[in-house]
């Protein structure tokens, strides 16, 4: 194996928007890229070098990301579950909008989503999210050339 290997990104890719996932393939040269998604979302127009599809499951993206990552990789996910199991192991984490997953911050957003899901069981929130903005996308940009830039040289 390459002892200079660039950092690695993973990508939760069944529900990362389309424009960040171009976002994300302008910075291919600098990191080794994979997006991982269920055969759910499998097209035949990706490149299948960086595309890594499993078997379907709710859990299933997660667990293969989670089992692969390494200390100073980066994983792009709006799964705040997944978020706070790869930062324990020293792993970057950011949400596809541009938001920095965190520590400090981590078991305040898990609380909010336990809360948002039993809402969500009453009947309330039956929307989904909302576009992504070029607010997002900047916010997103920013991250990620954040990481890449604290990230050059140290793997």
């Amino acid at each position: 194996m390459e002892h200079n290997k660039k950092s690695c990104i993973y990508v939760d890719a069944d529900a990362c928007p389309g424009e960040v996932k171009d976002k994300i393939l302008e910075y291919i040269h600098l990191a080794d890229i994979r997006f991982v998604a269920t055969y759910n979302h499998y097209s035949s127009n990706q490149d299948h070098a960086l595309w890594t599809y499993i078997d379907d499951g709710s859990e299933a993206v997660d667990l293969y990301i989670l089992n692969r990552v390494k200390r100073g990789d980066l994983v792009i996910t709006q799964d705040i579950g997944l978020a706070s199991l790869v930062l324990a192991k020293g792993v970057y984490a950011i949400s596809p909008r541009g938001k920095e997953y965190n520590q400090d911050t981590i078991e305040t957003s898990l609380s909010f989503r336990y809360l948002y899901q039993e809402e969500r069981k009453k009947g309330r929130f039956h929307t989904g999210p909302k576009k992504v903005s070029k607010n997002d996308l900047d916010a997103f940009s920013t991250c990620l050339i954040k990481y890449l830039t604290e990230n050059a040289g140290k793997n």
